[in-house]
C-alpha cells in the first residue's frame, strides 16, 4: 500500500549556522528548550519561519535574552550565533488586547489597547507602571519606534509593578501585538447553491445582403468574422470576514481553471478573447437574407466555503465567487424571399385615334 507523505506542520522554524541560508539547518515544529542537546546551541545565524512566531533565547529553558520571530525570512540575525532555545508561539493572536495603568497595581488611569501603538504621540507616554494581557502576545519598547528595552507580554499576564524587575517603569513609549501566521486556506466552490442573476443578449452586429438576380450570388462580406469575447471575474468576501490583507488562495474551476484571490486588491480578472461567427457563403436566388451576431451574456454567483487552518486550529468563513460570461456568441439567419414584379393587367394598348385632316381609309376590294 502506498503511503501519501505527511504534509510538512503548519508552523514550523528552520534555522541555518550561517547568513544567508547557508551552512547546515534544523527544522523544528515545537519547542526546543535546549539547542545544544542537539548539537545546534549558539551557531544560528539566519532563519526562516512558517505560520505563528518564534521566540529565541540566548539562554536554556528559555531564559536570557528573548528575540521575537514573526513569519517571514530572515537572512541574518542578531545577534548571531547566540541563542540556545526556542519557543513556539502556540496562543491566539487574533483580536489582542492589552490595559495599561499609570500606577502600579494597576490603579490610577487606564488605556486599553488593541493596535500597534506610540505613546511618544498621547498623553501616556513614559506614565505606564503596570498592565493586564487580555488577548494576544506584546512587545514593550521603551523608545519610540520600536526602539530601546523590549519586554515581552505573555496573554493572561498581570504585571502589577514594573518596579522590581522591569526597567520600563514609567519609560513605555511603544508596544505592539505580535501578528498571527498566515491561515492555510481551502477554498470550496458550492456549485449546487449556485445562482443566475441575470441573463440577457446584446446585439452586436447585423448584416443584410439582397439578392435580385436569379442566379445565386456570393456574400461579399466574407464568409466568417471575428468578435470579442469577455469574461469578469470577481470575489466577494462576507462582511465579518476576519481575513487580513494580503492573504492569498487559488480558486478551481470547472475546466481545470483557476482564478487567485488576494484580500486587500483588485479581486477581479477579465479574460478577452476573439471568437468567429461563420456566415452564409452565398445567397440563393431572388432572396433577402439578414444576419444578426447576438452574444449572450449571464451573471453567475456561488457562494464559496473557506476553510482556514490556523495554528492547529480551523475555522469557516464564506465569500462569494462572481462570473459575469459574455463568451457565447450565435448568429441568426433570417432568409426571405423576394417577391416577383406584378404582371400589366390593362391589356393590348388601344390605337391611337387618326387626326382630322387624315385621309380617309382606303374601301376593302371585293
Amino acid at each position: 500500500m502506498e503511503v501519501a507523505p505527511a504534509e510538512p506542520s503548519a508552523n514550523r522554524i528552520v534555522v541555518y549556522e550561517r547568513p544567508g541560508f547557508e551552512g547546515l539547518q534544523r527544522e523544528f515544529t515545537c519547542d526546543v528548550p535546549d539547542l545544544h542537546e542537539l548539537d545546534f546551541g549558539d551557531c544560528i545565524s539566519s532563519l526562516r519561519v512558517v505560520g505563528q512566531p518564534w521566540v529565541a533565547y540566548t539562554g536554556p529553558k528559555y531564559e536570557g535574552d528573548a528575540f521575537p520571530f514573526e513569519e517571514g525570512e530572515y537572512a541574518e540575525v542578531e545577534p548571531r550565533g547566540s541563542f540556545s532555545s526556542l519557543r513556539l508561539v502556540h496562543h491566539d493572536l487574533d483580536e489582542p488586547q492589552i490595559t495599561l495603568y499609570e500606577d502600579a497595581g494597576f490603579a490610577g488611569r487606564s488605556k486599553v489597547v488593541t493596535e500597534e501603538t506610540n505613546l511618544a504621540y498621547g498623553y501616556f507616554d513614559d506614565r505606564v507602571s503596570s498592565h493586564e494581557v487580555q488577548r494576544g502576545v506584546w512587545l514593550l519598547y521603551q523608545d519610540p519606534g520600536r526602539g530601546g528595552q523590549r519586554y515581552i507580554a505573555w496573554p493572561g499576564e498581570r504585571l502589577a509593578d514594573y518596579r522590581p524587575g522591569l526597567r520600563l517603569q514609567d519609560r513605555l513609549s511603544h508596544l505592539r501585538p505580535l501578528r498571527p501566521g498566515r491561515p492555510r486556506i481551502t477554498a470550496r466552490l458550492l456549485w449546487d447553491q449556485k445562482r443566475v442573476e441575470e441573463e440577457r443578449e446584446v446585439l452586436l452586429d447585423e448584416m443584410v445582403a439582397v439578392n435580385e438576380t436569379e442566379t445565386e450570388q456570393a456574400l461579399s462580406s466574407g464568409s466568417s468574422r471575428e468578435y470579442s469575447t469577455v469574461t469578469a471575474q470577481s470575489f466577494h468576501f462576507s462582511a465579518a470576514t476576519r481575513l487580513r490583507a494580503g492573504l492569498a488562495f487559488t480558486l478551481a474551476l470547472e475546466a481545470a481553471a483557476e482564478f487567485r484571490v488576494e484580500k486587500g486588491r483588485s479581486e477581479s480578472r477579465t479574460l478577452r478573447e476573439r471568437a468567429e461567427v461563420l456566415l452564409p457563403a452565398k445567397v440563393p436566388p431572388r432572396t433577402r437574407l439578414a444576419v444578426q451576431v447576438v452574444r449572450r451574456e449571464a451573471a453567475v454567483v456561488v457562494p464559496v466555503e473557506l476553510t482556514l487552518l490556523q495554528n492547529e486550529r480551523v475555522r469557516t468563513e464564506r465569500g462569494e465567487y462572481r462570473c459575469r460570461s459574455a463568451a457565447s456568441l450565435c448568429a441568426r439567419y433570417t432568409m426571405t424571399p423576394i417577391a416577383d414584379p406584378a404582371p400589366d393587367r390593362r391589356g393590348p394598348a388601344a390605337p391611337a385615334p387618326a387626326p382630322d385632316d387624315a385621309p380617309a381609309p382606303a374601301p376593302a376590294q371585293p
